[in-house]
């Protein structure tokens, strides 16, 4: 079975659970008067699960064809030349995701935030740090005041320490 039959495999169990979580899992502990809206909180996770397993099926069950001398499309990715990709980066960069996501309490929303945007760029090429450092403050500054001031949701700016 070719790999993105095995991905979607993966993603018809994933939602599969997803599904079960919410068709039954998610609406035991409302209030009875919720019970009678025609919307509850559970039904775009309802949905979201269907059509996750109906995209599922569409991909698993198409048909793919048969032709062993056509060279791969570009843009494809050709699992014989896997060497040939930056696997270092996307790894780099997955592991700077689990770094912001530890670091946002210690270091703050701003801290945080700037630091995963200038060590990403960094790690995708980016030399230019004239440009680059206030790109990344103005960037984080912007959502920190749009969450905070706009929206109203409390996002600490500062390391717990601060303040």
């Amino acid at each position: 079975m070719a790999l993105d039959r095995w991905i979607a495999l993966a993603f018809i169990a994933l939602c599969c659970v997803f599904g079960y979580a919410a068709f039954f899992t998610m609406d035991d502990q409302l209030p009875p008067i919720l019970r009678r809206n025609p919307v509850w909180p559970s039904t775009f996770p309802k949905i979201l699960s269907v059509l996750g397993v109906i995209v599922g099926l569409v991909v698993l069950f198409t048909p793919k064809p048969e032709s062993k001398d056509e060279a791969p499309k570009d843009g494809a990715i050709d699992l014989k030349r896997l060497g040939d990709y930056q696997i270092g980066q996307a790894l780099g960069l997955l592991a700077l995701m689990v770094a912001y996501a530890l670091t946002l309490r210690p270091l703050g929303f701003l801290g945080s935030t700037i630091g995963f945007l200038v060590l990403g760029a960094v790690i995708l090429g980016e030399r230019r740090f004239h440009v680059l450092i206030p790109v990344a403050v103005i960037a984080a500054g912007s959502i920190w005041y749009l969450v905070q001031e706009v929206l109203g949701i409390f996002l600490r700016p500062w390391p717990g320490i601060l303040m």
